[in-house]
């Protein structure tokens, strides 16, 4: 191998766990309604500016097992994905898998910590495995990593936003 190499590792040599990072910010609202709004997953679009038209499957809702799907795009393309619900505990923890808990690609969680009159809510990415369509170098899975993590940041700045100008139920 070259000493370039490192900057751009092999596809078959990186390892899935070191994609992973997980923002937090500070809302003004209870653990239990930042999980209402953050586990219903049509809303997402709100706060996104990577995902719409997110909808669970027909009888199928904020619960362990369900199924959804929603449309995503970046860098001009637009595609759909199909997530599996992993974890749902109200008021505390929400995750969805993209591609299903058997064989996804990537986890998505929410977490809700009471801090004072409000919630630290937490949202992590973690890549479960490598897949050719995320990017085949170390350079592609960074850049992905880093262009999520703004994401994110856009999301929960948004989402906190949203709490502060939207009347309390």
């Amino acid at each position: 191998m070259s000493a370039t190499t490192s900057e751009h590792d092999l596809f078959e040599v990186l390892d899935a766990s070191d994609f992973t990072f997980t923002r937090r910010t500070w809302v003004d609202a209870a653990p239990a309604r930042v999980y209402d709004l953050v586990s219903d997953v049509s809303a997402i679009g709100r706060w996104s500016p990577n995902a719409s038209d997110v909808t669970f499957d027909q009888d199928a809702g904020p619960r362990v097992g369900a199924w959804f799907s929603g449309r995503n795009q970046k860098d001009g393309r637009e595609w759909t994905t199909r997530s599996q619900v992993v974890r749902a505990e109200p008021g505390a923890a929400f995750a969805f898998v993209v591609g299903g808990a058997e064989d996804g690609i990537v986890q998505w969680s929410w977490t809700c910590h009471p801090r004072g009159r409000g919630t630290v809510v937490e949202q992590s990415w973690q890549l479960l495995r490598l897949d050719r369509v995320l990017g085949t170098t170390r350079g592609d899975l960074d850049a992905l990593r880093d262009y999520m993590t703004n994401s994110v940041e856009t999301t929960l700045l948004s989402l906190a936003q949203w709490i502060a100008e939207a009347p309390a139920r």
